[in-house]
């Protein structure tokens, strides 16, 4: 099997700052929601890839990601320029393990994310799992300026389409709103604003956490959690925290 496969170019959406979405179409394996896949260019005649996690439901296309442009990256600023109709290259196969398939079965899904990993949990919220298997699903956000909400209208149509099973929480650390809690997920862990939003109590029967996002950020909620009697997920050793770092 070749390690590239061509794709084009659809859309390409700049949020805000150094935000952006990107829609391809290619032809790739199946994916589960939560896992990611390689994007590629041709830089100086050889390709450079980054991982990035697909927006999109398995069942739906285009294909989507959702990226922060890193200045002092080979790859990001040249993905920011490309225009529909570009080639650009994928890898075939998808990879990761943030699925709902390895989150044992529990009453309360908690989605708990920092900046562009809230990607793979509209994948999976995008898909029929979560609605069928959880009792209450709750999304949280973390960013550091109102403006980096992204995907809202998304998100909107999910509150509305699953009215009183889901709940969104924004999370705003560097401004001040009336909507959103301030600070960072773990404080907000720590002196239960983040249960009182929720209207959810966080509890080892009940509670499955699946936590992505900047590794400081993972750290800091696993052990927030585990001071409140979660701990992490193993296949030979269940718990009801599942984790991926996002770089």
């Amino acid at each position: 099997m070749s390690k590239w496969v061509e794709g084009t170019v659809v859309a390409q959406r700049h949020w805000t700052g150094l935000l952006y979405s990107l829609q391809v179409e290619a032809e790739l394996a199946q994916f589960q929601a939560g896992q990611f896949t390689k994007l590629a260019l041709a830089v100086d005649g050889e390709m450079v890839g980054r991982p990035y996690s697909f927006v999109n439901a398995p069942a739906a296309r285009p294909h989507e990601f959702y990226y922060v442009v890193l200045h002092d990256h080979p790859l990001t600023p040249r993905l920011c320029k490309l225009e529909p109709g570009d080639p650009i290259y994928l890898a075939p196969q998808p990879a990761g393990f943030l699925i709902l398939n390895e989150v044992p079965p529990g009453e309360d899904l908690w989605l708990l994310a920092t900046g562009t990993a809230l990607g793979p949990f509209l994948s999976i919220l995008g898909t029929e799992a979560p609605w069928r298997r959880f009792r209450r699903v709750v999304l949280v956000h973390a960013v550091r300026r109102t403006e980096e909400l992204s995907y809202q209208e998304r998100i909107g149509s999910l509150l509305a389409q699953h009215a009183g099973q889901f709940v969104f929480v924004p999370v705003v650390s560097r401004e001040h709103n009336d909507f959103a809690l301030a600070g960072r997920i773990p404080q907000a862990i720590e002196d239960g604003r983040l249960e009182a939003r929720a209207g959810i109590k966080l509890e080892a029967q009940a509670s499955r956490l699946m936590v992505c996002g900047n590794p400081a950020m993972v750290e800091d909620t696993v052990h927030a959690l585990q001071r409140r009697g979660l701990k992490k997920h193993r296949r030979r050793d269940p718990g009801q925290i599942n984790v991926e770092n996002y770089w």
